[in-house]
């Protein structure tokens, strides 16, 4: 019997695998990313809760004919949007809406082969070591719970109300950021960082500073999409006070007193302006520190363009909701977060081991 256990590479050829291997990983982040977008748009354009059934393995094609689309347009009916909403919707404006919640379906699956297909290549080839497999594989798990968790929310919508839970909303955007970022953490640790420890030791404290900041990334976007699912951008369109007030009335009536935080739409958009606004201070702040301290070329570049990016992305949010958010912006708005949060994984990572 031959032994087929693969040979170890040499230098170059590892560091070549390494290099496909993460320029896989950035492109299904890219993917992922403009997952995020669509699902904005499907949400903004009320679309989401156009397909009432859920066939993860047989539902790769639309309908095909104008009697499989009368059966889906008929099952649709049936649920709530259609009777509270859209009564009296013809079948036309049904595709309309339609089409959108189909490619979110359908983009979500072709992710899942971008990332299996390599993913059996890579180990088959015996590229992947144990540690990296585990990882991939994880990575694997996390994009199939995102489909659950996108079924789970769309099925709020289906009950007694024509409007998906903020609670399901928000768990659904923020494990498409969680995959995000590590997509983009593993991608970033295959590429070779000669940090030597004493650097890396100096910058303790700037390491300890970007986790704070992507912690607080997290919380803003998970706000974000609270505001989303309350429909909460439709109130209180002026800046920076909210109808005159720097703290408006209304903002703790509901009881238990911690549900206004999640449920009441004044409070709900309060704090997700103080969060951007502190989060926009903490981003010029760790870049004022950052650059004091001198950072290497690839730390610089990272923390300079998450500055940018931090007050594009404010500048974003007031002009959405100053215009009553419209969908462009408010999808501009969704994109920017993730951008954001992505600079932030970037400027952890160069401060990081390698191999963290």
């Amino acid at each position: 019997m031959s032994d087929t256990t693969p040979m170890p590479a040499s230098g170059a050829a590892f560091e070549g695998r390494q290099q496909w291997i993460a320029a896989w990983l950035y492109t299904v982040a890219g993917m992922v990313f403009a997952m995020v977008v669509l699902g904005g748009v499907t949400r903004l354009t009320h679309s989401g809760l156009s397909m009432v059934e859920w066939k993860p393995v047989t539902g790769w094609l639309p309908p095909l004919s104008e009697a499989e689309w009368q059966a889906v347009f008929d099952k649709y009916k049936a649920y709530p949007e259609y009777k509270e909403i859209n009564e009296g919707m013809t079948l036309a404006g049904f595709k309309g809406i339609f089409w959108l919640e189909f490619l979110h379906r359908l983009w979500g699956r072709v992710i899942g082969v971008a990332f299996f297909l390599p993913f059996v290549f890579f180990l088959v080839r015996g590229w992947v070591d144990r540690r990296l497999g585990l990882r991939l594989a994880g990575l694997f798990v996390l994009g199939g719970l995102q489909g659950v968790m996108g079924w789970y929310m769309v099925k709020s919508g289906l009950v007694d109300r024509p409007d998906v839970s903020q609670y399901r909303l928000a768990a659904h955007l923020l494990l498409a950021l969680v995959i995000i970022v590590a997509l983009l953490w593993v991608a970033m640790g295959l590429t070779p960082r000669a940090r030597p420890a004493r650097e890396l030791a100096a910058l303790a404290g700037l390491r300890r500073g970007a986790l704070g900041l992507l912690a607080l990334v997290f919380v803003t976007a998970f706000s974000g999409a609270l505001v989303a699912g309350l429909d909460a951008g439709l109130t209180y369109n002026t800046f920076p006070l909210m109808d005159g007030e720097l703290i408006p009335p209304g903002m703790y009536v509901q009881t238990p007193a911690y549900l206004n935080i999640f449920e009441n739409v004044t409070t709900v958009q309060f704090n997700h302006r103080v969060l951007a606004e502190s989060t926009l201070v903490y981003v010029l702040v760790l870049w004022w520190l950052a650059r004091r301290r001198g950072l290497p070329a690839p730390a610089a570049l990272a923390v300079n363009s998450m500055a940018a990016v931090g007050l594009v992305q404010v500048s974003l949010g007031i002009a959405t909701l100053l215009a009553v958010v419209p969908v462009s912006l408010a999808a501009m708005h969704q994109a920017g977060a993730v951008v954001l949060l992505a600079a932030a994984t970037w400027f952890l990572r160069e401060l990081s081991p390698s191999d963290g």
